[in-house]
């Protein structure tokens, strides 16, 4: 019986064995087929994008995929998102392609230094680069190009050596990337020092770029093979008949692109102002005070992270100002007109464009909401119109000229029943039971009466 043992369970263990190594000569085809991942860079470049695009790599790499294919099409965008995009493909362990597709797209401003700082650099056909150059913060244009016959004094040579500063730190930035992948460094410098733009065929003739490709599957098939320089060490790319994973914005990417958009800011900015307004005007509502305090916490969130002029929010904060000022103190339109104003224009300041093309509030909505703040001046100038033409229905201005009947009398003091209440009244001359009187004064909780004569009309004694 142990003869037969020993038999069964050496079957049982070759057995084993002869499954193990039959299930990793099956999966050895398949391991060895390449993986590339997409990751798409659209529209400017802000900090949803940049975090996008940075778990992005990190997750390919992570996933030890053979490449990974940045597919671009950007007017520019932020110098901090654009950098710590850059940094991430400068330290990934796998090679990344930057790709400006499809036919038609771009790779602007921030655009162009990503492709520099890329392992390969790669353009659809009829589309374009460029336009590197960096702006002023101010929104004055771009810099290190000014005419010294539109400045004066100190503060014109201090502006002038600051956008030199900024022009030159620019133009180092990109001729190292563009030195790290040998490619045209002088057209590089050009690109930032006079906003030179280049099509895909100009650009792959100037060495600008490496490949010209139709689509994804030509790219790959153009770069297997080719040997690039990853981590400082040489990298053959296998990339021919890839399995290729597009990698999707997941809920935190989503969440995060629509409350940095410009117009969503701006929405949830106004929100929160009217509803914290709206809470103080009408105490113990909590609900407008709950909105309004979340919206205006996220529009600070956004603020930081968005190249945001406070002049413009100033200005929106204190045309909201008046035009609510307007509702408590009346001043015949002055303050709301002059609130309307400072409204539009700071809202057409909120974003500085020249930092980062893209990033602006849509007009027709500033339009829309100056439309509605308009309509709501008119309606809160008419109501304190026609409450100005109303008669005064109480308090002791509406006591004064009312009418009424004596109860009773003893001499000149009594009292008298007018507005269906009983009232202490007193008189110069001497009052008589059913008299009718009207009230000339009032003094405390005593009304001087006049005598209007001896009748019953109009009385109001119950």
């Amino acid at each position: 019986m142990s003869l037969y043992r020993l038999f069964f369970f050496s079957l049982i263990l070759f057995a084993g064995l002869g499954l193990g190594l039959f299930s990793q000569l099956a999966a050895q085809p398949e391991a060895s087929s390449p993986r590339i991942v997409v990751i798409d860079l659209e529209g400017p470049i802000g900090p949803a994008v940049g975090d996008f695009v940075k778990r992005s790599l990190q997750k390919a790499a992570d996933e030890q995929v053979d490449a990974a294919v940045l597919r671009m099409n950007t007017p520019g965008g932020l110098d901090s998102s654009m950098r710590d995009i850059i940094q991430a493909i400068l330290d990934s362990p796998l090679p990344v392609i930057s790709y400006v597709a499809p036919t038609g797209a771009r790779a602007a401003s921030a655009g162009t230094y990503i492709l520099y700082a890329s392992h390969v650099a790669a353009m659809a056909p009829s589309t374009n680069l460029g336009a590197a150059t960096p702006v002023q913060i101010s929104g004055g244009g771009p810099l290190g190009g000014a005419d010294d016959d539109d400045k004066d004094g100190e503060k014109a040579a201090s502006e002038d050596a600051m956008g030199r500063k900024i022009v030159n730190d620019a133009v180092a930035y990109i001729r190292g990337l563009a030195e790290l992948h040998g490619r045209n460094a002088e057209w590089a410098e050009e690109s930032v020092r006079e906003g030179a733009s280049l099509t895909s065929s100009e650009a792959l003739e100037k060495n600008v770029i490496d490949i010209v490709a139709e689509d994804i599957d030509s790219l790959l098939s153009a770069v297997d093979g080719r040997t690039v320089k990853v981590l400082g060490k040489e990298h053959t790319m296998h990339t021919a008949d890839a399995q290729i994973t597009h990698i999707e914005a997941d809920w935190r990417t989503k969440f995060l692109t629509a409350i940095t958009h410009p117009n969503v800011v701006y929405i949830l900015m106004l929100i929160g102002v009217y509803g914290i307004i709206f809470e103080l005007a009408n105490p113990g509502s909590f609900v407008p005070g709950i909105i309004g305090t979340i919206s205006l916490l996220i529009a600070f969130y956004a603020f930081q992270v968005l190249p945001v002029s406070y002049v413009g929010v100033a200005l929106i904060l204190f045309g909201m100002a008046l035009m609510v000022a307007e509702a408590f103190v009346p001043s015949f339109g002055v303050l709301g007109i002059g609130g309307l104003i400072a409204f539009v224009f700071g809202s057409i300041l909120l974003f500085d464009t020249d930092i980062s093309p893209g990033f602006a509030v849509s007009p027709a909505l500033i339009a829309a909401f100056a439309i509605l703040s308009i309509l709501l001046l008119i309606f809160v100038l008419a109501m304190i119109l026609k409450a100005r033409k109303q008669k005064v229905v109480s308090g002791a201005e509406e006591m004064i000229g009312s009418m009424g009947t004596v109860k009773t009398s003893s001499g000149t003091t009594g009292y008298a029943w007018i507005h269906s209440e009983l009232w202490k009244v007193r008189s110069p001359q001497p009052l008589q039971p059913g008299q009718q009187v009207r009230v000339t004064a009032m003094d405390g909780l005593t009304l001087e009466v006049e005598s209007m004569g001896e009748g019953t009309g109009n009385r109001e004694e119950r």
